[in-house]
């Protein structure tokens, strides 16, 4: 008699209110079409309106925001909380985010005099009111997919499988402190998998949210960053780069777009894989 399946199930629910600022746990989350609800809908320019993100500003992970009643609250080490209302979406400025132009609401004067005491340059805390207008790239989905902030797609899955077989290359011996979820900033962690089943995913439920994988993640050096310290090291790009490189890139964790938004995921919740191809490289 063959042994059935593993069960998959959604372990954790990240969510990120500011990009490159820290995230935080959720026991449940509405989908929306462009993501988790409220994630990512803030970010930071330069005087010329070009995203300034952890990648080179580090200091950005000590930065914890969550979403309030009428907008935003920002809290660091060392200095008073800020509250930042939500902006009148009736005054747009151009901005950037990896070469692709939409317009988002610039927030009061305070916050971006806030940030830029962080950053230790000039910078301007903007809000992307309407997700819509921001699309993700036709050449993985659907005309009409549409992305926040997040780098290019509305969710990233990465599965406690496939940390684990990265933290067992780091350090065979155990000498090491294992690499946390967080340095990859997912959306969604899922456990029961094998390591890297998830390369073959391509349609998924998780409870009642239906979802399509378009495309694996190519990692930056942010994920070399301490999100604790923001210290940053070598791992776990080099060894990313040993066991899974491919196009001269290092590949974890996989995108997702919604395919029904309005539905709730909560911790616990069923996944259950609705399509997957015969493939032993990520979907690139």
């Amino acid at each position: 008699m063959s042994t059935p399946p593993a069960a998959i199930s959604l372990s954790r629910i990240r969510h990120y209110p500011v990009k490159s600022c820290r995230g935080h746990d959720l026991d449940s989350a509405v989908i929306e079409p462009w993501g988790i609800a409220g994630d990512r809908r803030w970010m930071l320019v330069d005087r010329k309106g070009v995203e300034v993100t952890a990648r080179k500003h580090p200091r950005l992970l000590f930065v914890t925001p969550s979403i309030a009643e009428g907008g935003l609250l920002l809290e660091r080490p060392g200095t008073e909380a800020l509250f930042v209302p939500f902006p009148d979406a009736s005054e747009l400025v151009p901005v950037t985010i990896w070469k692709n132009p939409v317009d988002a609401a610039p927030a009061a004067a305070e916050a971006s005099a806030w940030f830029s005491e962080v950053v230790g340059f000039a910078v301007r805390l903007v809000y992307l009111d309407d997700p819509t207008r921001r699309r993700t790239n036709p050449q993985y989905g659907l005309d009409t997919d549409v992305v926040t902030f997040a780098d290019a797609f509305p969710l990233t899955l990465t599965s406690e499988s496939s940390l684990a077989d990265v933290n067992s290359w780091i350090s065979p011996t155990g000498e090491s402190e294992p690499l946390s979820m967080v340095r990859f900033r997912p959306s969604v962690v899922v456990t029961g998998a094998e390591a890297w089943e998830e390369d073959s995913w391509r349609r998924l439920r998780i409870g009642d949210a239906l979802f399509r994988a378009v495309k694996a993640s190519a990692r930056c050096v942010l994920t070399t960053t301490d999100p604790d310290t923001a210290a940053r090291g070598k791992e776990p790009l080099a060894t990313l780069a040993q066991h899974r490189r491919w196009d001269s890139k290092a590949w974890f964790a996989i995108n997702l777009v919604p395919d029904n938004p309005g539905a709730v995921i909560r911790i616990g919740d069923d996944v259950e894989v609705l399509e997957r191809v015969a493939s032993l490289e990520p979907q690139r």
